[in-house]
């Protein structure tokens, strides 16, 4: 299939150029034939220096703007917050129960692998993108094999991250309602409205997500995700502090204990009463394990493999990076992969040996056991409430930017398209979380057969297309792993998809695919 005029004239940060003008322009370029004989772009950078930021105008003598013509104004460290708080998701609260059914070696080299596998996955993106001088997903799937692989990285990008964000805003919907009423020590089934969480899921929606996600660059978002994550390192500071405050075995909080609990002073812990206190002897279960194998060990591999989920996001970044080059990006995600694991890998150890194995799924649900009232838990709950919130619209802009790369490919930015899609996104979202909340089971599938694409085969499969075999053959070792890193993406896929059709026919298991 010949690429169209407007698909070959897309340069490495997205604007538009004439292939005719590249003389001047201090970037080496080739014309490859893939394996179906479509002429592909090379473009080679100079000693991995910066590329190149200036084009020749058109005729008219100004540049065509397109949706993706952005300078690259986002610092180094703005660009790490971004990619940080993508990768962040509620995740991070389910890690103590996997390591509870793991073990702390195992845990940790299982997340050490998919932490490397990440970085692995993002340098073949960076590659692919460095050769053909594309920053799209979308694009890259063009190049690798046409249309087709432009609507299959672009459906994947938009059902991935449309499930996170489902899944961010169902949180706020049952979470916020809760920890307002513990804060007013308001009646469980009172009819307040600002109690009542389709109300509070709309307001947060239109207050915060909306205005943030209209933002024209990705790189603006660079201080709400630092404040973002800022608050995932105060649910990681309260989680260690609560590791030397709890004792084993814990005390947990009774039904009956309610009244006795309320009639007193909230400082006061609930250990330091003994009506309706449910007070355990046997603490057999207070010694940390190394290796764990159980029934819920497999569960926790496809958690952990989804663990570091910011692809769609990479190039995105890469296209506002200031002074970009393939390997400041590279350096860019592997910091933040390593912010992002040594803060997953504290937070699943404290909570772990905080509860061991009586940790629940949530793991702040747990510290609600010993005490519902606590009014550190429940600032944390508010942090992690404001996180999630703050990583809807960082996960909103590839959404927006795949659907106008597959339905308008050659059109100018435009702020009513630019708002148009935002606004129909949220409507979408907030409407599947309020009256069809059932439906994020169908994402836990999708989430299950998208994340593995996007973080696997896609980037594989790309690179094996894109590179040319006169620098790599197939049977190179770069190509080799290529193709082994898709198979295991591939293997996961069907791993995850088999643990929620168990799920759905006995009902018992964990929710597996992405945030």
């Amino acid at each position: 299939m010949e690429p169209s005029q407007s698909e070959m004239n897309i340069l490495s940060n997205g604007k538009s150029h004439d292939l005719g003008d590249d003389v001047g322009v201090p970037l080496k370029t080739m014309l490859d034939e893939d394996q179906n004989g479509t002429q592909t772009v090379r473009y080679e950078e100079p000693d991995d220096g910066l590329e190149n930021e200036e084009f020749l105008p058109n005729e008219g003598g100004k540049k065509p703007i397109r949706f993706t013509d952005f300078e690259g104004k986002t610092s180094f460290g703005m660009s790490v917050f971004n990619l940080g708080n993508a990768i962040m998701g509620s995740g991070i609260l389910g890690l103590a129960y996997a390591m509870a059914n793991t073990g702390i070696l195992l845990f940790w080299f299982l997340l050490t692998a998919v932490a490397a596998l990440s970085s692995y996955s993002i340098h073949l993106l960076l590659k692919s993108s460095g050769i053909v001088g594309i920053r799209a997903y979308e694009q890259l799937g063009y190049r690798a094999f046409g249309n087709l692989g432009k609507i299959a990285a672009g459906t994947a990008i938009t059902l991935q991250n449309i499930g996170a964000m489902s899944s961010y805003l169902y949180i706020v919907k049952s979470e916020l309602p809760l920890v307002i009423q513990a804060f007013l020590k308001a009646e469980p089934n009172s009819d307040l409205w600002y109690l009542n969480g389709n109300y509070l899921v709309i307001m947060v929606s239109a207050s915060i997500i909306l205005p943030l996600a209209l933002m024209k660059q990705l790189g603006y978002l660079g201080y709400t995700s630092g404040f973002s994550l800022s608050c995932m390192v105060f649910f990681l500071t309260a989680v260690i502090f609560k590791k030397f405050q709890i004792p084993c075995p814990f005390e947990e909080f009774s039904v009956n204990g309610t009244a006795s609990h309320l009639s007193l002073n909230d400082s006061v812990h609930i250990h330091e009463y003994n009506n309706g206190v449910v007070h355990e002897d046997d603490d057999s279960h207070c010694t940390p394990r190394m290796f764990t194998i159980n029934p819920q060990t497999a569960y926790t591999i496809p958690i952990l493999a989804f663990a570091f989920v910011c692809h769609p996001e990479v190039l995105p970044i890469y296209t506002e990076l200031r002074n970009p080059s393939k390997k400041k990006m590279q350096k860019v995600s592997n910091i933040s992969i390593l912010i992002m694991y040594t803060m997953y890998f504290l937070a699943a150890l404290f909570g772990y040996l905080t509860f061991y194995g009586k940790v629940e799924a949530e793991l702040l649900h747990t510290y609600s056991r010993i005490d519902p009232y606590d009014t550190l838990i429940l600032c944390v709950r508010v942090a992690v409430l404001t996180a999630v919130t703050l990583t809807v619209p960082i996960v909103l802009f590839p959404v927006r930017r795949a659907i106008q790369q597959m339905i308008f490919p050659t059109k100018s930015f435009s702020w009513l398209r630019h708002i148009a899609i935002a606004l129909v996104l949220l409507t979408f979202i907030n409407m599947l979380v309020i009256f069809a909340p059932n439906i994020l089971g169908i994402f836990g599938i999708i989430g299950a057969t998208s994340a593995p694409c996007l973080i696997f085969i896609f980037p594989a499969v790309f690179y094996i297309r894109i590179v040319p075999k006169e620098d790599e053959p197939m049977n190179s070792l770069p190509k080799i792993m290529a193709a082994c890193f898709a198979a295991l993406g591939f293997s996961f896929m069907v791993m995850s998809l088999s643990f929620i059709i168990i799920d759905w026919t006995t009902g018992e298991g964990l929710a597996v695919g992405g945030h």
